[in-house]
């Protein structure tokens, strides 16, 4: 059976808007045919390549009032994403053959989009004792971090990248020194002060990048570090890619959007992990994706009940949901101020975000798995937690106003989502 999306458009090589019909046969792109057995119309809207999140967080197993891979992935189908990875802060962490599996098995039969589940680098992410990397790659494992914690021994860090370099896997980091937390639930700066807050300083993140990136030159390994928040990481990343070092960085939408000044009051929505710094920061980050020291944006989806938040903001979980927002929220202020290109913003989310993990996604090329969302770049709305698909209704963006809305998510040619639905089965 062949299926025809009809009367989209697509962004051409020199970013210009080209109308084009695709074609999918059995889960990928193909050539144009005439042997037509389904038409979808896709009139007004970008047909854009299925984003890539490599950093998100689904909770099952063990935080199921959170999130679940179900209520996750459908989140990530309404926000345009079609592939994404999970990261490993589950209990019991997917740190043995067993744990893996069981993971992989609870993805298949309930993911509505491609799920990729990380492993842990330490057994439990205590950074005490290394997982057995090769069991848990031939268990499915997509790359290997402990996210949510900094591995504190560099020894440690440096026998990872190792064994992760003997698999040619990625060693994938949340940068944070313990001894430089100073028990911070915001950052290190003006608005800590004038709320008598204990501030993390972003050293505590940057001291961690700046030894990271030569340990993996001396285990010539691929290290991509999570979610980088400081001009001083920035500054790090650059100088290492430049020495040659393969080392890579995403950055999420509420960090290129935000910064301390726009906290109001001690809403804990405003609270996350590495933390909203300061205006200089949020400028170097939007500067370092526009130069490449930044490679792309993953959003660091991180769900949370309503009474976890409801607590103040020194003793609230940190994290935010940004699945179903990304897009729109970064369209609206980047793209349509003219800041970004629209092509720029779509290589951030699925072109780099798949290269740099060697995956086969993120393209409209015959040949290709048949991943996209339909969006139509005209179409309005309020964000309103109320209504999103996650469980997490944890966002510091309810009622901010956005353009360019993603109407309809396929995977391997099969829709997931149209607006406003799933579809099942």
């Amino acid at each position: 059976m062949t299926t025809k999306i009809s009367g989209g458009f697509i962004l051409n090589q020199a970013g210009e808007k080209e109308q084009k019909d695709i074609y999918i046969k059995d889960g990928y792109f193909v050539e144009e045919t005439a042997d037509v057995t389904e038409e979808v119309d896709a009139s007004q809207c970008l047909i854009s390549p299925g984003f890539v999140d490599v950093h998100i967080h689904l909770r099952e197993p063990g935080g199921e009032k959170k999130e679940t891979i179900e209520t996750g992935t459908k989140a990530a189908a309404r926000g345009g994403f079609t592939t994404v990875a999970a990261m490993p802060n589950t209990r019991p962490v997917p740190d043995t053959k067993e744990t893996m599996r069981d993971l992989v098995n609870r993805i298949e039969e309930k993911a509505f989009v491609r799920v990729l589940p990380y492993a842990s680098i330490t057994t439990r992410q205590l950074g005490k004792e290394l997982t057995d990397f090769t069991a848990l790659k031939e268990a499915g494992a997509f790359a290997f971090t402990d996210d949510g914690v900094g591995i504190q021994e560099a020894g440690m860090m440096l026998q990872a990248m190792k064994e992760a370099a003997k698999l040619n896997m990625a060693v994938v980091a949340h940068c944070e020194d313990n001894s430089l937390i100073n028990s911070g639930s915001v950052h290190e700066g003006s608005y800590s002060r004038r709320e008598g807050l204990n501030g993390i300083p972003s050293v505590c993140e940057s001291v961690h990048i700046a030894r990271d990136v030569l340990l993996a030159e001396a285990a010539d390994c691929h290290y991509h570090v999570c979610h980088v928040s400081t001009k001083e990481s920035v500054r790090t990343i650059r100088d290492a890619k430049k020495a040659g070092i393969r080392v890579t960085a995403e950055v999420t939408p509420h960090h290129l959007l935000l910064c301390e000044d726009d906290i109001e009051g001690q809403d804990t929505n405003f609270k996350m992990n590495p933390p909203l710094r300061a205006k200089e920061d949020q400028q170097a980050l939007i500067n370092g994706l526009l130069d490449g020291t930044i490679d792309f944006i993953a959003t660091d989806h991180a769900p949370h009940t309503e009474e976890e938040k409801r607590s103040t903001i020194d003793r609230a979980p940190f994290g935010i949901v940004g699945l179903e927002t990304a897009f729109p929220l970064l369209y609206t202020h980047f793209v349509k101020t003219g800041r970004f290109t629209l092509t720029q913003l779509l290589n951030w989310l699925t072109v780099k975000p798949a290269e740099t993990f060697n995956l086969p996604y993120g393209s409209l090329s015959v040949g290709a798995p048949a991943d996209f969302t339909l969006i139509d770049l005209q179409a309005k709305e309020t964000i309103n937690p109320e209504t999103f698909f996650s469980k997490g209704k944890n966002t510091p963006f309810a009622h901010w106003e956005v353009t360019g809305v993603p109407q309809a998510t396929y995977v391997a040619g099969k829709a997931v989502f149209t607006k406003e639905r799933i579809i099942n089965g």
